[in-house]
């Protein structure tokens, strides 16, 4: 009984024990992980476009960033010359303003601004104070005084930042850089046309001008005004292959940091705004006219010139009755005749001629980077009209437009835009034939260092200065006055033309305590014996070449 109880029964369940895994507790973990790790991608993607973005943005504000600069009122790129000098630089000042309305306690302040302002005239401050709802207490403050000020803690006040715009040269190059208003705008010269780019470009503006050779001009051109006691004056100098302008020089000039409101029309830009009869220099343009239809040559001769001819009610007449009736083209113009010149003129004809001044741009408008350009009156040309082109009355036109006429007439026929900016086309397009440049500069160097010519003042020794005189009695009342415009009109060297240098005086008087000294033989003479461009231009322009030539090295020898 008791071994059947203690009987141990054992049964094999192998078979029938089996391991059911738990498929939903182990879907729900998994399904877990996956969501997490997809909740993590998710926001990791957010986060990655979000910064992309985010860059983005910052490209686009850097751009904002560069136009807010660039369009800041208080901003204005500096001008400087070809040699890197400042013509024009743009400085930040601060002007302090009072706000009567929000002074607290009146006496301190004014004890406070004695204490800063030790030399002010409190009397009309305190008038102000009293008067006024807002008034300027100091213009320009200097930084020390700023600070001073600012540490009162015055709400009342209000500091203003203005640009101050400085001209280091002074006058120098008043008539090219111009002035600007109080609101940072250009009102003249370069200053205005330029304006926009002022405000917006990040970089220096770079002109052609050469401060030394500006400085020694104007200084001559100073010396000479009141030697022969002109109204005014002008000078431009030009590369004759590209346009360049290494100086421009107007007076009377001013001063533009004073911010003058300038009335006076004897302050007008006498090389692109004045417009003038220039006398004789448009003979030049005869002659290369000619030329250049193959009309004449050099050698041609004409014969019995009369000493005057007449056209319609009018005279004209030789300037000297000793010039020779028998001469050659190049002689006419070498001896500046003005019947010889009629002569050639007559042999071109109206249409031609006046298509050849248009074209060399002498007649035709001219653009130019300053806005103060006189506009070009359209003439017609008749048979009187021609007469006296042919000589260079009866016309009006800049000093510019005759810079840019002698040196196409000098470069070999190529056509150059006046400039005063740095451009890279180096693009030339021809104008006139081929040798007729040769033929006009060989003339005009022998208008300098021959006995016939009138420029023989000019004839400095080894510059190869070639040239050519204008003595223009000035219109007046439908006639002429006995006021003059004297110019003269060079390029140099002769054997390499380079330069266009034109001088003109505007209303020159004989100038009897002056002592010339001959460069073309030994001596001088004392007082100006005629009032003419051969002896108030021409010694003007040689004496600035003996200061220019060694700048501009073309110091030339010539073959003799």
């Amino acid at each position: 009984m008791k071994q059947s109880r203690s009987k141990i029964i054992i049964e094999d369940y192998k078979n029938n024990f089996i391991y059911k895994k738990n498929e939903t507790n182990l879907n729900i973990q998994f399904n877990r992980v996956t969501f997490i790790f997809f909740v993590f991608f998710i926001i990791y993607l957010i986060y990655t476009i979000h910064l992309i973005h985010l860059g983005s943005r910052a490209s686009q504000v850097d751009k904002t960033e560069n136009i807010s600069v660039a369009i800041d009122k208080l901003y204005r790129a500096d001008i400087k010359d070809i040699n890197g000098n400042y013509l024009a630089k743009t400085v930040k000042s601060i002007d302090i303003g009072i706000k009567t309305s929000d002074i607290i306690d009146k006496k301190k302040l004014l004890l406070s601004l004695k204490i800063i302002f030790p030399n002010k005239d409190f009397s009309k401050i305190e008038k102000e104070l009293n008067q006024k709802k807002y008034f300027y207490l100091e213009k320009k403050i200097s930084e020390e005084n700023y600070e001073k000020i600012m540490k009162l803690g015055d709400k009342s006040i209000k500091p203003e930042e203005k640009v101050l715009r400085i001209y280091p040269q002074k006058n120098l190059f008043s008539h090219i850089i111009g002035q600007i208003d109080d609101d940072n705008n250009g009102i003249s010269g370069l200053e205005k046309s330029f304006n926009e780019i002022l405000r917006k470009s990040k970089k220096d503006i770079k002109l052609t001008v050469d401060k030394d050779v500006q400085f020694l001009i104007r200084k001559e051109l100073i010396k000479y005004q009141e030697i022969f006691k002109s109204k005014g004056s002008a000078a431009i100098l030009m590369n004759v292959n590209n346009g360049t302008i290494l100086s421009l020089v107007s007076l009377p000039d001013f001063n533009p940091n004073e911010r003058q409101n300038i009335t006076d029309v004897n302050y007008i830009n006498r090389v692109t705004k004045g417009t003038y009869e220039l006398g004789s220099v448009f003979k030049s343009f005869t002659f290369a006219s000619a030329l250049n239809e193959d009309l004449i040559k050099p050698e041609t001769e004409f014969f019995d010139l009369p000493k005057s001819i007449r056209c319609d009610k009018h005279r004209i007449g030789e300037y000297d009755n000793k010039i020779p009736s028998d001469l050659t083209a190049e002689q006419i113009l070498i001896r500046s005749g003005n019947i010889g010149s009629v002569r050639i003129g007559q042999k071109i004809g109206p249409d031609k001629h006046k298509s050849f001044l248009e074209k060399i741009g002498v007649l035709s408008q001219i653009n130019f980077d300053i806005e103060e350009v006189a506009p070009q009156k359209n003439y017609n040309f008749g048979k009187c009209k021609l007469a006296t082109v042919s000589f260079g009355h009866g016309v009006a036109t800049t000093i510019l437009q005759l810079a840019k006429g002698y040196a196409i007439i000098s470069n070999g026929g190529f056509d150059v835009k006046p400039t005063l900016t740095i451009k890279n086309d180096k693009k030339r397009n021809r104008l006139l034939n081929k040798g007729v440049s040769e033929q006009v500069v060989t003339a005009l160097r022998k208008i300098v260092n021959t006995k016939e010519g009138t420029a023989k003042f000019a004839n400095v020794a080894n510059y190869e200065i070639g040239g050519k005189t204008g003595t223009a009695d000035q219109p007046k009342d439908g006639s002429y006055s006995d006021a003059k415009i004297n110019t003269f009109a060079s390029i140099f060297p002769t054997s390499n033309p380079q330069f266009v240098f034109i001088i003109m005086l505007d209303t020159p008087q004989k100038a009897k305590d002056y002592y010339y000294k001959y460069r073309h033989q030994k001596g001088g003479w004392k007082g100006t014996l005629y009032n003419t461009a051969g002896w108030t231009s021409v010694e003007v322009a040689g004496k600035v070449m003996d200061k220019i030539g060694p700048i501009l090295a073309t110091k030339y020898l010539e073959i003799k």
